[in-house]
């Protein structure tokens, strides 16, 4: 029997023709499979087959994005370094007219017609403030202003210009009773532990706001924040739409300014207000333009490490932030379900928000 299959051994031999089927018309539809996979070439090369996508980055940086005199100096500039190539140019208007459909669509299509959103007299509040009074018109949106005592009085002044400017109904909430009667108990508590009581009080405070007025919560995180996982779960980082969750930092600023918000509230140094003193950009360690930059390029653009090295990122910088945005991503998703039944919630059981209204 060995002898036979030695013989039969020739028949794959005539299998080999199937090189010219490869030659053949059907076979020339694996260019277009090439093409389609085009989308994904920084996939390619986070994997190490550099070769491939190295000219899609080329063509990249020198079609829109080029970089800046200061990032390609030597090291001795260390924030060029940190920063890289400077932020894309955004269409403003464009972006304007999708934030306030998106708005408009998304609280209509569940059966309301109002908004309410925390206004801390900070940027992000005030853009996403702006969007819902244009979607909804200002007589249909809240804007909760909600102090703790070592707030900044700046912060309620700027917030109420805010509203002004926009025309839109606000009360003012304090927090410090409740906060403090909590932390009387925990004396020992940390800042961060006092930090976050504070947001998720906050965010407990627009619930209830929502439910007495039929309308539902704008969020006012942007895509910076939520990247780098800087909020509180379940605090500022909760609401039910968010038109800014996808808009940088540095796109928020251009928006706010597209959308003639004033001056004093653009050009205050971001924070949370958490504490007496606290920034954004103290805490985080680097501003939001030099990690704007980096996360374009690394979630947007999806570059590999070694591209974004050649576009004059700091190798430490890229590291520290790829660590950043892995560690916090637990704080992007729903509660993990434990799977036990053939349809399980958020795995197979995946509807879109206004499935079934």
């Amino acid at each position: 029997m060995a002898t036979t299959r030695k013989k039969a051994a020739p028949a794959p031999k005539p299998a080999k023709s199937k090189p010219a089927a490869k030659s053949k018309p059907p076979a020339k539809s694996k260019p277009a499979a090439k093409s389609a996979v085009a989308a994904k070439p920084r996939a390619s090369a986070r994997n190490g087959a550099a070769p491939t996508p190295r000219p899609a980055r080329k063509k990249t940086a020198a079609r829109s994005i080029p970089v800046p005199e200061a990032a390609q100096a030597t090291g001795t500039n260390r924030a060029a370094a940190m920063s890289g190539p400077s932020f894309p140019d955004t269409a403003w208007a464009v972006v304007e007219k999708l934030l306030v459909g998106f708005v408009r669509d998304e609280v209509r299509k569940v059966g309301v017609e109002r908004a309410v959103l925390g206004l801390s007299g900070g940027v992000d509040s005030a853009v996403s403030a702006a969007i819902a009074a244009r979607a909804l018109g200002p007589s249909n949106v809240l804007g909760v202003m909600m102090p703790y005592q070592s707030s900044s009085p700046e912060s309620l002044a700027d917030a109420r210009a805010v509203a002004e400017a926009l025309g839109i109904e606000t009360v003012v909430v304090e927090i410090t009773e409740q906060v403090d009667a909590y932390f009387r108990r925990f004396a020992d508590a940390s800042r961060l532990r006092r930090g976050n009581k504070m947001a998720r009080e906050r965010m407990t405070i627009l619930y209830d706001h929502s439910a007495a007025r039929s309308a539902l919560v704008v969020g006012t995180s942007n895509k910076t924040e939520l990247l780098l996982g800087y909020g509180t779960l379940y605090g500022d980082m909760a609401s039910a739409l968010n038109p800014i969750g996808d808009l940088y930092k540095t796109q928020v600023w251009g928006l706010a300014r597209h959308l003639d918000l004033p001056a004093s509230v653009i050009e205050k140094a971001p924070t949370a207000d958490l504490w007496s003193g606290q920034t954004d950009e103290t805490e985080l360690g680097f501003s939001y333009h030099q990690v704007d930059r980096l996360l374009y390029r690394m979630i947007d653009e999806r570059c590999s490490s070694s591209e974004l090295l050649e576009l004059g990122f700091d190798a430490a910088f890229i590291d520290r932030i790829s660590r950043i945005v892995r560690s916090s991503q637990f704080k992007r998703r729903l509660p993990i379900i434990a799977k036990l039944s053939a349809r399980s919630i958020d795995t197979d059981f995946r509807y879109s928000r206004d499935w079934g209204l």
